[in-house]
């Protein structure tokens, strides 16, 4: 009875250090290899990607002739009134010359939106020069102008 008893005592511990044994040989064998990267891509994505460059240069001409591009504006009026839209787009241009207005209508009202900005942060810092003279206020993405930058000779 004690040498069965002995025995499987051994047996248990035979198992128990083979299976971390097991552990131990499978975790080294997956470990990865420091400071080696590879990588593998298909060469059509440098051609791709030299295409991009070549498309956003012959873009940027016209840019220079003041194209669209998608942006963001300040909707900071709105009234089922073309006479009220008019009047705040007035106000507006009173209290801010530098930005160009736009009034749009999507029935049943009229929208009047500010601003042609390319990130959401530069119309968040009109929206937060506005919140004292207007009170709904929102940005919205949409097609901007952008500015010209030909050479004026």
């Amino acid at each position: 009875m004690i040498k069965s008893n002995i025995t499987s005592s051994l047996s248990l511990i035979a198992k128990r250090c083979g299976i971390a044994f097991f552990v131990l040989v499978s975790a080294t064998a997956v470990a990865q290899t420091r400071g080696k990267v590879t990588v593998d891509k298909d060469p059509r994505i440098d051609s791709l990607i030299a295409k991009r460059v070549a498309l956003s240069k012959s873009t940027g001409a016209a840019t220079d002739a003041g194209s669209e591009a998608n942006g963001y504006r300040v909707q900071f009026f709105i009234s089922p009134t073309r006479a009220e839209a008019y009047n705040a787009q007035a106000k507006f241009n009173q209290l801010y010359p530098d930005y160009k207005t736009y009034v749009i209508y999507s029935d049943p009202n009229f929208k009047v939106r500010a601003g042609d900005f390319r990130t959401k942060l530069e119309a968040t810092r009109l929206m937060e020069q506005l919140r004292g003279q207007f009170t709904s206020l929102f940005i919205i993405a949409e097609k901007i102008n952008l500015p010209k930058t030909g050479n004026n000779d």
